[in-house]
């Protein structure tokens, strides 16, 4: 008896599957990319502001004050406070106190538009752009002088484009 031969299984053409890899790779390094150049580029979305505020200073790595008097909390990072520490049951970043401060000094620059998410403690909470339109919080994040506070950024995420 004769066997007949096991019909041969249609591959996919492997110039389809090698475009598809492509393409799904240019997407990933463009995001990568952009994430990763963070508080150098700014995000193409345009965003609705509910305020603006001149930066009178800055009192420590995720707080500052406008030259209105509104305190302005940004919203889901945390830093170390002015002495040092961190409050209990706060996430604790590796940043120094002062390094934090600086940074946030830096990023803010002298005006921001923020998006408020809330209040804390009499202060705003908010997401907030500087005159480039980077993204303050993600901007902290990214450069290390402050970490994620996963708790409030599942209410509200940072680091993301906003329509």
């Amino acid at each position: 008896m004769k066997q007949r031969p096991k019909p041969r299984r249609k591959r996919p053409d492997r110039r389809l599957y090698g475009a598809l890899v492509g393409a799904v790779m240019a997407v990933l390094s463009a995001t990568f990319l952009w994430q990763s150049e963070g508080e150098s580029v700014a995000t193409p979305f345009a965003r609705n502001y509910d305020f603006s505020c001149e930066v009178a200073y800055v009192n420590d790595g995720d707080t500052l004050r406008c030259q209105d008097g509104t305190r302005v909390r940004l919203h889901a990072i945390a830093a170390r406070e002015t002495d040092g520490s961190c409050s209990p049951g706060h996430p604790c970043p590796g940043a120094s106190a002062s390094a934090s401060k600086a940074a946030l000094e830096r990023l803010a620059g002298r005006r921001i538009n923020c998006v408020q998410t809330g209040t804390s403690y009499r202060r705003v909470t908010a997401i907030c752009d500087n005159e480039q339109g980077v993204e303050i919080n993600c901007g902290m994040i990214r450069s290390g002088a402050a970490v994620i506070w996963d708790r409030f950024n599942r209410q509200e995420p940072i680091c993301r484009p906003r329509p």
